[in-house]
């Protein structure tokens, strides 16, 4: 019988997630070794990112050890569904871990920690990592095709080939390729490519991944590409910080990447630091800002774990999809 919501006792938790401060969640971490050197921890950091010894030890380590305890459970039911369908063979369903969130936000730095992490448990030898930027249609498409300003909102990505790579990894295939995406020329470099051979796990990161498509009336099945994940994280941070983060990065960049001969945008080494700054400003609130909140934003509850960063880069929540 169902129940209305309005007559459910005040005391009833319906929020999917269980909330943990990071003291809370710090003391999940267990006996789990610290496989990290602090050098190691530097050369993962992204621009203008902050990752100490602290972040991996009380918010990356328990999440490394979940996601342990979380894989080895899926090899198993893997296993026993093999056994049941009587299927022999040595095929094994690679675990699929999604990371989301906003430009500026620290995806790739978690996305590497976690993959240098998870590598180092001895049930997943073999991790490796993949950027969604490598689906991104070519510039000179979203020329065409007047998207050159909506760049990283959903339309400018090849759906179609991101989902066929999903589907070949989890199918346990050898040797699949994807595109590469060069941020110094800022865009897919033609004929070059990256191999995953059959991991263990494979960590996707990406502005829109957790992102369903329209619905069709007809029912017909359309694949997401969250579909092919087991499990995905959200990082999460207020607006202002995010803006200011990624005008931080983009006057740093102005000072080195920018700065090269290919770079795609060397232009903006040339201006003033004002203008530089009023460019930044521009190009968040004009880009980013919109496809945060069109796009990005929205998916946050469709996530299995959310970390809620503060203002000096550090995670001060993490929410964990309730099983």
């Amino acid at each position: 019988m169902d129940v209305e919501i309005s007559k459910l006792s005040p005391d009833v938790d319906l929020s999917p997630f269980r909330l943990f401060s990071r003291e809370e969640w710090a003391s999940l971490r267990a006996d789990t070794p610290l496989t990290l050197s602090l050098e190691e921890i530097k050369g993962l950091t992204s621009i203008n990112d902050r990752l100490g010894l602290d972040e991996v030890v009380d918010i990356y380590l328990p999440l490394s050890r979940l996601l342990a305890l979380y894989v080895a459970a899926t090899q198993g039911l893997f296993k026993a569904t093999q056994r049941f369908l009587n299927a022999g063979g040595d095929a094994k369903v690679p675990y699929i871990i999604g990371v989301a969130g906003s430009v500026a936000v620290g995806k790739s730095t978690t996305a590497r920690v976690l993959e240098k992490l998870l590598a180092r448990w001895p049930n997943t030898p073999k991790v490796s990592l993949v950027t969604t930027d490598g689906f991104l249609l070519p510039n000179a498409e979203l020329r065409r095709l007047g998207l050159m300003e909506r760049k990283g909102f959903p339309e400018s990505y090849d759906t179609p080939a991101l989902l066929h790579f999903l589907a070949r990894i989890k199918a346990g295939e050898r040797n699949v390729t994807a595109p590469l995406y060069s941020h110094l020329v800022y865009d897919v470099v033609p004929g070059e490519q990256i191999e995953i051979d059959r991991p263990d796990i494979l960590i996707v990161e990406g502005l829109n991944v957790l992102q369903p498509p329209k619905l069709p009336r007809d029912a017909k099945p359309i694949p997401f590409v969250s579909d092919f994940f087991d499990f995905s994280i959200y990082i999460d941070a207020e607006e202002e910080l995010l803006r200011r983060w990624y005008v931080d990065r983009f006057m740093t960049l102005r000072k080195t990447a920018f700065r090269k001969p290919e770079s795609f945008f060397r232009r903006y080494a040339e201006i003033s630091e004002e203008e530089a700054r009023q460019t930044a400003f521009g190009l968040w609130d004009r880009i980013n800002l919109p496809n945060l909140r069109e796009n990005i934003f929205p998916t946050r509850p469709r996530a299995d774990l959310i970390l809620r960063k503060g203002s000096n880069h550090m995670i001060e929540e993490v929410a964990l999809r309730k099983l």
